[in-house]
């Protein structure tokens, strides 16, 4: 394994030497890593560049972990993961990608995921995504796709970061929920310079008494885009919620486009979004206890983000 992926598994996966239980380390396209553990099974696929991770019925608190590292300029890797995730099981699944850009081709990951889950199962999905490298490199891109089913009384709770470094960025996210599912999403986007990074939910809440949470805070700084879309569909008995709170520094720019469908007299459909720049108030309070003005909003971005 190179040094390059090691340095970026520890930023992205909290990686300190070694995985314990269930693991794949992807590392330009290929596998420089892995094993299975008792109840989490992981195979290549046959028919395309990707994983089956088959996890067990009643598995308990075990951890699975499926980075992907680009290492250089002029890679363009794609993968197709597959998540199949038994009755009754509770794990986390620890994903995550970063991109080091060093000539002047792109370096790019475009990770498809699919998740499975049978009923009354949960899992904590948690992603981080950065890119690294010289600010004269390539291009640094980071197009996640999610497909979540959710079978009766599953739960999928998401928890994705991209805080810096990723030129551009497509993140969708689709989901149909079954009778009693939760699906839980919390989004922490920062982007600088002239990045762009667009979201996209779409969330089929299709169950009796199903309910969605999704909730995305960023902030744009210098000349950065972000872009927010998110569409809740209630098809029966259901509660939805969609809020994008985004803070605009510099130059950055932000667009809300949130939409709610209902077909069922029953469902009940909230969205928010708020966009705005950092109170001059909040900067000079933290003036008078020492912080320089750069410091202040500095830390007033970091607990928005946290």
């Amino acid at each position: 394994m190179k040094e390059i992926t090691k340095e970026l598994l520890r930023m992205i996966s909290d990686f300190k030497g070694s995985f314990q239980g269930a693991f794949n380390i992807r590392e330009d396209g290929e596998c420089a890593g892995r094993s299975s553990s008792r109840n989490i099974r992981i195979t290549s696929k046959t028919d395309r560049p990707g994983l089956d991770i088959h996890i067990a019925p009643h598995t308990k608190g075990e951890t699975v972990f499926i980075p992907a590292c680009v290492t250089h300029s002029g890679v363009d890797d794609l993968v197709y993961n597959d998540f199949y995730v038994g009755q009754g099981a509770d794990v986390t699944i620890v994903a995550g990608c970063g991109v080091h850009s060093d000539g002047e081709e792109e370096a790019r990951h475009n990770g498809i995921h699919r998740f499975f889950l049978e009923k009354d199962s949960r899992v904590l999905y948690q992603e981080k995504h950065l890119g690294t490298g010289t600010a004269s490199g390539g291009i640094r891109r980071i197009d996640p796709v999610t497909d979540a089913q959710l079978e009766e009384g599953a739960t999928l709770e998401m928890d994705t970061v991209q805080l810096g470094g990723v030129d551009d960025t497509l993140r969708k996210t689709t989901a149909v929920l079954g009778p009693g599912a939760r699906l839980m999403v919390r989004e922490r986007i920062m982007t600088d310079h002239e990045e762009h990074a667009r979201t996209d939910f779409t969330v089929t809440l299709k169950g009796e008494d199903c309910a969605a949470d999704l909730i995305s805070r960023s902030v744009a700084k210098g000349h950065s885009r972000q872009e927010f879309f998110s569409n809740m569909l209630g098809e029966a008995r259901c509660t939805g919620h969609s809020e994008c709170d985004a803070i605009l520094a510099d130059s950055g720019s932000v667009s809300a486009s949130p939409a709610l469908v209902a077909s069922n007299l029953d469902a009940q459909l909230i969205h928010e979004a708020a966009i705005g720049k950092i109170a001059g108030e909040q900067i000079l309070k933290l003036q008078t206890l020492g912080l320089t003005q750069e410091e202040a909003q500095q830390e007033i971005i970091s607990g928005f983000l946290a």
